[in-house]
């Protein structure tokens, strides 16, 4: 046998092995709605269904899609097999914004691509996909009245063709995210199928579906920050709420005023600039997602501002007598030149966020103790005829937010609703004394069973919800200035996200509800611990703010699953395992 026969003959058997390595042994089918799994053999290999195909039908609703859709569909229990190389779209519309569309699509075949392991190619051939795209309107406006419903209605004659129609891109944009998640891969037979069928209407139950990032207790690069944006596109979340600054940094680049970010950022490489800030929110929107700016005030200020002395009680020791955490630091609310320095923040802001529908000024954890530490604040009350009781201190508070709000309606083209986090002004008296409720949304961070929050939702006010015994996703770790555990534990699982209903919080007033963001605050995260505590936990409640469905965890848990996987395999995202493999491949016998 010549040298290249040998070689071909070595090479030829790999081949064989490694085809025999990758052949499934076993396969599926659907029993009591759950996926079972037999071994294949030569008689059952040609009716056999993969664990993937098994997931599309074996469901109450398609076993795929996350969050589950909130109308009925219609049905279908075969797949077709698709060419990935012959997917084409039709729109009648995106005329005004051409880019945005061009992401969208682009986006949607990328994921396709990694859908079927990198070992061996996919087999050839399939029918053709024609995605049909009808919308009502080419406007790209984000707001609370923003419609996102879509509906989706596949057939397979002369080809498969999905049909889209929505009222505008956002509407658009989820029905392809859902459409993605009806294309699985089919490992027995090796190919790329869809849903021969189906027809289903589709909208969200909530208006404001968050992520909270703190990017300033410990920096994100904006590679992390993407990361984040496309898990939260994967699960049709549309907030991602930026907490850029603290007292522990100040990474962002105000240009009319260099000091804050050159004193206050960690070091020169850890800053966020003006196009890194555009960036982020182009890439978001075209996701379906607005990015909410927080500039939080008038406490969880220090760092960057040691130079313009408009600050007090900065660095303050002990610490602990002045604010909840190092190192403190509070405005000085008392100079008037505070509020030209705060203008101009919020003038570069608001062009840097792009003009955003909504804007959050902070105001929670404000210490009376940390005001009262300065003579010349002091000095200022005093001579207005004020005290300096605990009174007179919710009157500075709100002297405060008067005068920021109207320099934020100076440098803003919209006059925007305004986002507070709930605080002792957030109390009454004070609530309906300073906080106008056509203009103020309350963001609740208390308990879920506190009740202040019907104090302020019988006053009129909207409200977002973060109660910390449900959606603080940094709870549950080791303290970091004490022995034992950080203050908000335990761990919150992802069972106790889902089953957070905003009918259990706010009962009736449930309809002033805009929605509820997942808080992570970064004491102890940075962007390598990321992606683990915020995924799978942000798809709960994901599904929740979307469908709001009526049964708990245990009925959405094979789904969730089939999610988790997902975000790996196609977004890259180091989401936490929640259960053993063996759970997924033997749906049903591992719950108690």
């Amino acid at each position: 046998m010549s040298r290249f026969l040998l070689l071909f003959g070595f090479a030829l058997n790999a081949l064989i092995g490694l085809s025999l390595a990758n052949e499934p042994a076993w396969g599926y089918r659907c029993e009591h709605s759950n996926c079972k799994k037999v071994e294949l053999t030569e008689e059952n290999k040609k009716t056999a269904v993969s664990l993937s195909v098994c997931r599309l039908f074996c469901d109450e609703v398609y076993g795929t899609l996350w969050p589950k859709p909130t109308g009925e569909i219609a049905p279908s229990n075969e797949v077709v097999k698709i060419n990935l190389h012959d997917i084409t779209f039709k729109t009648n519309n995106f005329k005004l914004y051409p880019a945005y569309w061009a992401m969208a699509t682009d986006r949607f075949l990328e994921m396709q691509k990694k859908k079927f392991p990198t070992k061996y190619s996919v087999k050839s051939g399939g029918n053709p996909l024609v995605i049909e795209v009808l919308v009502d309107s080419d406007d790209m406006t984000f707001n609370l009245d923003t419609y996102e419903g879509y509906k989706l209605k596949i057939v397979d004659q002369d080809g498969v063709h999905a049909i889209v129609t929505a009222k505008n891109f956002y509407g658009a944009r989820n029905a392809l995210e859902s459409l993605s998640q009806l294309i699985v891969y089919d490992n027995i037979r090796n190919e790329i199928v869809i849903v021969s069928s189906t027809e289903f209407s589709d909208e969200p139950k909530f208006k404001y579906r968050a992520i909270l990032l703190d990017t300033s207790r410990n920096y994100f690069s904006i590679e992390a920050i993407k990361r984040t944006i496309e898990g939260m596109a994967m699960v049709k979340l549309n907030t991602f709420h930026w907490h850029i600054t603290d007292s522990q940094s100040f990474p962002m680049v105000v240009k009319s005023h260099p000091d804050l970010s050159k004193l206050g950022a960690y070091s020169p490489d850890k800053i966020y600039t003006a196009e890194d800030i555009k960036d982020v929110v182009r890439f978001a929107k075209a996701r379906g997602i607005r990015v909410l700016p927080e500039f939080d005030a008038p406490a969880h200020v220090g760092e960057g501002w040691q130079k313009k002395g408009l600050t007090t009680c900065f660095n303050a020791q002990p610490w602990k007598d002045f604010c909840v955490e190092a190192p403190c630091g509070q405005l000085a609310v008392h100079k008037d030149e505070l509020y030209d320095v705060l203008e101009d923040i919020y003038r570069e802001m608001v062009e840097n966020f792009e003009y955003p529908d909504l804007f959050h000024m902070g105001g929670d954890e404000v210490s009376v103790s940390c005001w009262n530490s300065s003579a010349d604040l002091q000095k200022w009350m005093l001579n207005k005829n004020w005290g300096l009781t605990d009174k007179d201190f919710m009157r500075l508070w709100g002297h405060f937010q008067s005068n920021a709000i109207s320099r934020l309606d100076k440098v803003n083209i919209n006059k925007t609703q305004v986002i507070l986090w709930t605080s002792h002004l957030t109390e009454e008296p004070f609530l309906s004394q300073y906080l106008n409720n056509e203009r103020y949304i309350i963001q609740i961070w208390t308990t879920g069973d506190d009740p202040k929050v019907k104090t302020i939702l019988e006053k009129g006010y909207k409200m977002i919800v973060s109660n910390y015994d449900a959606l603080y996703f940094d709870c549950g770790f080791g303290a970091w200035v004490t022995d034992g555990n950080n203050w908000c534990s335990p761990y919150i699982g992802w069972q106790k996200v889902y089953d957070n209903r905003m009918e259990n919080i706010a009962g009736n007033y449930v309809n002033q509800v805009y929605g509820a963001a997942a808080a992570l605050w970064s004491e102890q995260v940075d962007e390598f611990a990321l992606d683990a505590k915020l995924w799978p936990r942000a798809s709960a409640l994901a599904e929740r703010l979307w469908s709001d469905p009526e049964g708990g965890w245990k009925s959405a848990e094979s789904r969730m699953l089939v999610n988790r996987r997902r975000l790996v395999d196609i977004a890259g995202i180091a989401a936490e395992r929640l259960q053993p493999e063996w759970c997924l491949q033997n749906e049903g016998d591992c719950p108690i």
